[in-house]
């Protein structure tokens, strides 16, 4: 797993597929990091071979046809196919000591997405991976358009996507039969206990030392919003992947999906989100320090 805590901050989480019956982490979830390959040159790869196995595709012709139809995509998406999928030679031992050559690709993290986007969907192995390398990518991109960001600018743009992906919750809460104000309510609080360690949202309000009228999560350093964010977006993909109906069963999801996320911090050995120190300014705060800074004629 991929997890940038450097000077306080967090990117992205992969997310960690938890085994509640073991209480460790799911061999089947891991599988997919277990396998990449790097480079002499620092380039991740996998090998084709090795994730048709990791997918349950116990003949590689089969696994072939899924390969064909990933370079479609790849070639529709305007990507060069040789980019992605580079073609490579393994050998494999045979009897008596011996040896033969293979065919093999040496895929990409993009190629794997493809891979695992038209890979038997009836597979709960297949689902681990589209959501694994959805959130690679997306870590990826993340990483590449923040890396010259301030933490007050960092806090911003994650902010600002928190907001999208709460009103894609809500959505899928609704979905769900969280119908109601006050049982949206309890569903996020439900989100907040899982990640917070049973801390709710009044709980986290207070431990902040906030006022009444402002919100928590303008007081969050981008550490704290990015671990909310993946709960938010992890929350969202579940609700809506597993058709979870009855306002209940959202509940108990949204809250293990908060307790997933949370151990990945205890995993990784990051900070716990409410032992994370509160900013001294505000979203609202630099919010309104860049409208002075660009000025009325000058605003979006």
């Amino acid at each position: 797993m991929y997890t940038e805590f450097c000077d306080g901050r967090l990117i992205d989480f992969y997310f960690y597929f938890y085994d509640e019956d073991e209480g460790a982490g799911n061999a089947e979830g891991n599988a997919f990091e277990q396998i990449k390959r790097i480079s002499d040159e620092g380039i991740e790869h996998w090998s084709a071979r090795e994730l048709s196995k990791v997918l349950e595709y116990q003949d590689y012709r089969n696994f072939q046809l899924v390969l064909d139809k990933a370079m479609q995509a790849c070639h529709n998406s305007g990507q060069s196919i040789s980019d992605h999928f580079g073609e490579a030679t393994n050998m494999i031992k045979i009897g008596k000591g011996g040896q033969r050559p293979i065919e093999d690709y040496a895929l990409s993290r993009y190629a794997c997405y493809l891979v695992v986007q038209n890979a038997d969907p009836s597979k709960e192995v297949v689902a681990l991976g589209q959501t694994y390398f959805a959130v690679q990518t997306r870590r990826q991109e993340i990483a590449d358009d923040q890396k010259n960001l301030t933490e007050d600018e960092l806090r911003l743009a994650i902010r600002a996507e928190l907001r999208r992906h709460n009103l894609q919750l809500a959505d899928a809460a609704h979905d769900s039969g969280v119908i109601e104000s006050v049982d949206y309510a309890i569903f996020q609080n439900h989100g907040y206990q899982g990640l917070y360690g049973g801390l709710g949202r009044k709980e986290i309000h207070s431990r902040k030392g906030l006022k009444k009228s402002q919100q928590i999560l303008d007081h969050m350093g981008s550490t704290e919003l990015a671990a909310n964010l993946f709960r938010a977006t992890q929350t969202d993909e579940k609700l809506r992947r597993e058709g979870i109906k009855g306002k209940q069963q959202a509940y108990s999801a949204h809250h293990e999906v908060g307790l997933k996320v949370r151990l990945t911090i205890k995993e990784l050995g990051g900070t716990m989100p409410e032992d994370l120190p509160t900013p001294d300014k505000s979203i609202r705060q630099i919010e309104k320090e860049q409208q002075k800074r660009v000025g009325p004629k000058d605003k979006p």
